[in-house]
């Protein structure tokens, strides 16, 4: 750019405009604060800025007041909309709006300058608006987590499109409720969505539930049957855990894929249809590739966007929301007062592990709903298996706690000072080296992993030296 980007930040909590003013600043861009979206208004007739920043919920016109008045006045200017209220309503209702991109708070500074920067070139040099559309909350996602604000970004994203999809994360983690947003808001909204779990159905059924079958193409076949394909024509196909498919049927689905058309089993005739495919899995497809069990060839077929959803024990902070959710839908279920967890319970909740993620989460709403003897949860409440495993839990993280204890008394006693400063990089660069380690190498994963963006990941491995290693 030629020219300095001039940026306005709209934001009534004072130390997010001086955050942003400075750092924006520091990255060479024109910044003018305002603490209302009232104050901006005034401003307008006047000049408008290349970008604009602003907080969802102030006093006054809120932000998406003030986004739908630009995007009518100004509709090529990028809105970037920011929230502490980072849940799945936040950014359906940006994206509708005509949202540039949704920042949720607390933000990764970096992250926001680089979003920013990406809204001025687009500005200034004319850059193609990237694609975006809405969700909404009509199945409901929860959470904060900045690992959850970005698969709300991504689902806000490719809800235009009619592109493939590749959802992957532990069980339990919620990846049908993605696949349903993904069709609901879509232009093939109007037409079905047909869900299969292949590791569901036995192996020998498996070609006749996804292609149909003719009259007599094998024993007890008295009519013929649709297939799913031919059940999601003009829609949605979601086929979970595609890791199980069968080799054989593999190769089926990548001609259908790349021709649009099938045959039943035991037909002449080929069937043509329009269906978009969406694939979910909880196994690493690139080592079944790897292992000769899935085709490499239908693996970058499906791999065109992919999707990862966390696990519940990466997004602990989600526990509480999830949990009051999940006992209020329980008690609407069982006709009965909602039940609440004691301060020391959700915190309890909160550092469980949660091995079958999100499902046991509702699953035990639904126990103590019924099996809590009063309306406020104790820890004594909670199922047995919850409390043993705590207690696992506890010890094997104490383990590492107490090593560290035992080596800073150690330093201490042997006259050693700026503890943090020894200890603090030697922390970073382990949990660094394991994530990539634990993704191949993979940095967008590995950041995500650790709780970090991108960028600031990029930073600490430079500052750290990792690169040289």
């Amino acid at each position: 750019m030629d020219r300095r980007c001039r940026v306005w930040v709209i934001d009534d909590d004072r130390s997010i405009r001086w955050v942003l003013e400075k750092t924006l600043e520091k990255a060479a861009m024109d910044v003018t604060c305002f603490e209302s979206a009232d104050r901006v208004l005034s401003y307008l007739d006047k000049e408008q800025p290349d970008v604009v920043v602003s907080d969802i919920r102030m006093p006054g016109m809120d932000g998406l007041e003030l986004l739908e008045l630009l995007h009518t006045r100004y509709p090529d200017m990028p809105v970037i909309i920011m929230t502490a209220h980072s849940d799945l309503e936040s950014a359906v209702s940006a994206y509708h709006g005509g949202a540039f991109e949704y920042l949720p708070k607390p933000f990764d500074v970096d992250e926001a300058v680089q979003q920013i920067r990406r809204a001025c070139r687009q500005q200034v040099a004319g850059e193609e608006k990237p694609s975006t559309e809405f969700i909404d909350k009509e199945k409901v996602i929860i959470g904060e987590a900045p690992a959850m604000q970005e698969v709300f970004r991504a689902i806000g994203r490719l809800a235009r499109s009619n592109i493939t999809v590749l959802i992957n994360g532990e069980s339990g983690t919620g990846k049908e409720l993605v696949a349903h947003a993904l069709h609901r808001h879509s232009s093939r909204s109007s037409g079905p969505f047909i869900a299969l779990n292949m590791a569901a159905i036995p192996k020998d059924l498996m070609e006749s539930e996804l292609f149909g079958h003719e009259r007599g193409a094998f024993t007890g076949a008295q009519t013929r049957r649709t297939g799913r394909f031919e059940q999601a024509d003009g829609g949605t196909l979601f086929l979970d855990e595609i890791g199980d498919m069968p080799s054989e049927l593999q190769t089926r689905l990548l001609r259908v894929l790349a021709d649009g058309e099938f045959y039943r089993v035991g037909g002449h005739e080929p069937v043509k249809v329009d269906v978009r495919i969406i694939a979910a899995t909880h196994q690493h497809l690139e080592g079944l590739v790897k292992s000769g069990s899935f085709r490499e060839d239908l693996f970058h077929r499906l791999n065109v966007i992919r999707i990862h959803l966390p696990s519940l024990r990466q997004r602990r902070e989600d526990v509480p929301l999830l949990m009051m959710h999940f006992l209020k839908s329980a008690a609407e279920e069982l006709a009965v007062e909602s039940k609440v967890l004691l301060p020391e319970t959700e915190a309890y909740l909160s550092q469980l592990d949660w091995p079958g993620n999100v499902r046991q989460l509702e699953n035990t709403a639904r126990w103590l709903t019924v099996m809590a003897s009063g309306q406020e949860i104790h820890i004594d409440d909670l199922p047995s298996e919850l409390r043993e495993s705590s207690e696992t839990q506890s010890s094997y993280h104490e383990d590492w706690r107490q090593q560290l204890r035992d080596w800073a008394r150690k330093r201490l006693q042997e006259g050693g000072e700026g503890l943090l400063n020894e200890a603090g990089p030697d922390f970073e660069t382990a949990m660094i080296e394991i994530a990539l380690e634990h993704t191949a190498g993979r940095r967008q994963d590995a950041a995500r992993l650790l709780g970090w963006g991108r960028n600031t990941l990029t930073r600490k491995i430079k500052e750290l030296g990792l690169e040289r290693s």
